[in-house]
């Protein structure tokens, strides 16, 4: 299996949370950006998209890039808190896409990958 950091070049990553309200798995694909070994994506909706409102309920993904596909834990970026990260993931996703806002969020890889 490839390292994680060979997946940035990639344009679209896979994100399966487990619904809130019915307990199935929900996957979307959607952009992304990679920085220091974590993965970000941004909720253009901010805490109106199902899929934030998944992770604040349970932040354990599955993330998936092509074929290869890990367990991973998700969380929601504070603007004030983690703002030089929120900053960074908006300027990454801009020069990536050409498009930066949203809400980021951060997906750890979980351990011993």
């Amino acid at each position: 299996m490839s390292e994680p950091k060979d997946y940035a070049r990639l344009q679209y990553i896979y994100v399966t949370t487990t619904g809130r309200k019915s307990g199935l798995p929900r996957e979307i694909e959607i952009w992304f950006v990679e920085r220091a070994g974590k993965f970000y994506i941004l909720a253009e909706h901010f805490f109106k998209a199902n899929w934030v409102q998944n992770i604040q309920q349970n932040p354990c993904i599955h993330l998936r890039f092509a074929k290869d596909e890990f367990p991973a834990t998700a969380r929601v970026l504070d603007e004030t808190r983690d703002a030089e990260t929120w900053q960074a993931v908006q300027r990454l996703s801009r020069e990536k896409y050409g498009w930066g806002e949203g809400l980021p969020v951060e997906i750890s890889l979980d351990e011993g990958w």
